[in-house]
């Protein structure tokens, strides 16, 4: 069973490990000032953001990035799925994003689908290799 790189739990892929990164919660004066910048609605930027923040999980093996982006093609089929959700904050929680935009998304299923393409291409070599292994050794 492949086990959560932080507590010793089973690994679930939760979509959030793409977009904690944006959270600017009490880091306004540094992260958020940094992503502020960009604009998450607009492609250049977006691509941008998904290569130096989402998928830079360096915390995660290439095991558990193949089932993180298998759970998110479940997630890209399921044309039912709300990805608004995952930008929606509750006030009770200590979480934000960086601008207005982060949380009305012209297209929360592009940015992830966006997040799916790019990752194809980047994580490539990790994505073979774990696909190759045997999960039941996990």
């Amino acid at each position: 069973m492949l086990r959560d790189p932080f507590v010793d739990e089973e690994f679930e892929p939760d979509l959030m490990w793409f977009i904690g990164a944006f959270n600017v919660y009490d880091r306004e004066e540094t992260r958020g000032v940094e992503l502020e910048v960009y604009d998450p609605n607009k492609e250049t930027d977006r691509v941008e953001l998904i290569k130096k923040y989402s998928l830079n999980l360096g915390c995660l093996s290439y095991r558990h990035k193949l089932v993180l982006l298998e759970s998110l093609a479940d997630k890209l089929n399921d044309k039912g799925f709300d990805f608004q959700i995952l930008f929606d904050i509750d006030e009770d929680l200590a979480s934000s994003w960086p601008r207005g935009e982060w949380y009305e998304l012209q297209s929360p299923r592009e940015f992830f689908q966006d997040v799916y393409t790019l990752a194809q291409k980047l994580w490539k070599e990790e994505l073979d290799k774990a696909r190759l292994e045997d999960r039941s050794t996990w």
